[in-house]
């Protein structure tokens, strides 16, 4: 018996079976593109906006500390005038009337006080409140949260001081030339005393930011009485510092005291050409920019470090 050969079907062909779709070749992913970069004048623009905005931010800031001044404008008054009024009223008037003094001192004296005024102030509302608000208060924080680099907190302490100073030293102008006798003040002078006492604020801003940043709250009550006192009398406020050349060596101490150079710079504006002589106000300049270069490194320094504490 034969049988026939049948063959099942295979492939396509086999019944009952689905068709698989044919696996397609995955398809090449597209390169990624380099993201394009901000043109140079839209980068420009984007650091002009920042610094527009740390600036302005500055600004407020400063703007701030000027408005609180202006409420608080008696207190601020009798802080920076009890004292250089009585020692005008002491040096100038009483010992003058008394015959203690030589005819003249006045004229010394009142270049001196206001350049005094403009330093100590400045040096005064900047390491005090520095010192409160580093330990008890903490008001510094707020500021170093500002959108602001730490070195424009700093820098604004220091103007603010030195504002403060400014304000406090033309307010004894009047002040004097009404409590002395001879004495003058010539108008012509006005623009270049303006600016010397603005640099002597800015010096003794940078000096009271060196105090205020390195000297701990608890101990700045005894870092003021053993430096402002000192300050006060080597600076050359009662007497021209040329006229030490028989005192040499508090000579040389005065010349370390960047006071000294605001008060010479007041006394060559404002002395007549037959005055004592003073130091020359080229070197003034110089020697008041070299402080606030100085103290202000110093100072900057001492700011970050206890701004990062």
């Amino acid at each position: 018996m034969t049988t026939a050969a049948t063959s099942a079907p295979t492939g396509d062909n086999a019944p009952g079976t689905k068709e698989l779709p044919a696996l397609e070749a995955p398809k090449p992913q597209p390169e990624p593109q380099p993201q394009p970069q901000p043109s140079g004048r839209a980068g420009r623009g984007g650091r002009h906006r920042r610094r527009a905005t740390r600036w302005r931010t500055f600004y407020f800031i400063l703007w701030r500390d000027i408005f609180v001044t202006g409420r608080e404008i008696a207190p601020f008054l009798g802080q920076v005038l009890v004292e250089p009024f009585f020692i005008l009223f002491v040096f100038g008037k009483v010992l003058g009337n008394l015959g203690y003094t030589t005819p003249g001192f006045e004229q010394v004296l009142l270049p001196g006080v206001v350049a005094l005024n403009s330093f100590l102030v400045s040096l005064q509302n900047t390491a005090l409140p520095l010192a409160i608000d580093f330990s008890y208060t903490k008001e510094i924080e707020d500021r170093l949260l500002a959108p602001i680099p730490v070195v424009l907190v700093a820098i604004e302490k220091v103007l603010f001081g030195a504002i403060r100073g400014l304000i406090g030293s033309l307010v004894m102008i009047p002040i004097g030339l009404a409590l002395l006798d001879h004495v003058s003040w010539p108008l012509h002078t006005l623009p270049a005393t303006l600016g010397i006492l603005t640099l002597g604020g800015l010096v003794g801003g940078t000096v009271g930011l060196t105090l205020g940043t390195l000297a701990p709250a608890r101990h700045i009550s005894i870092v003021f009485a053993m430096t402002l006192t000192p300050i006060m009398f080597t600076g050359a406020t009662q007497f021209p510092w040329a006229s030490l050349s028989h005192i040499r060596w508090f000579q040389i101490l005065c010349t370390l005291n960047p006071l000294t150079y605001v008060s010479e710079a007041m006394r060559g504006l404002l002395l007549p050409s037959g005055g004592p002589h003073s130091i020359p106000l080229p070197i003034c300049i110089g020697a008041i920019a070299a402080g606030c270069v100085v103290y202000g490194f110093i100072g900057i320094r001492g700011f970050h470090r206890r701004a990062q504490d």
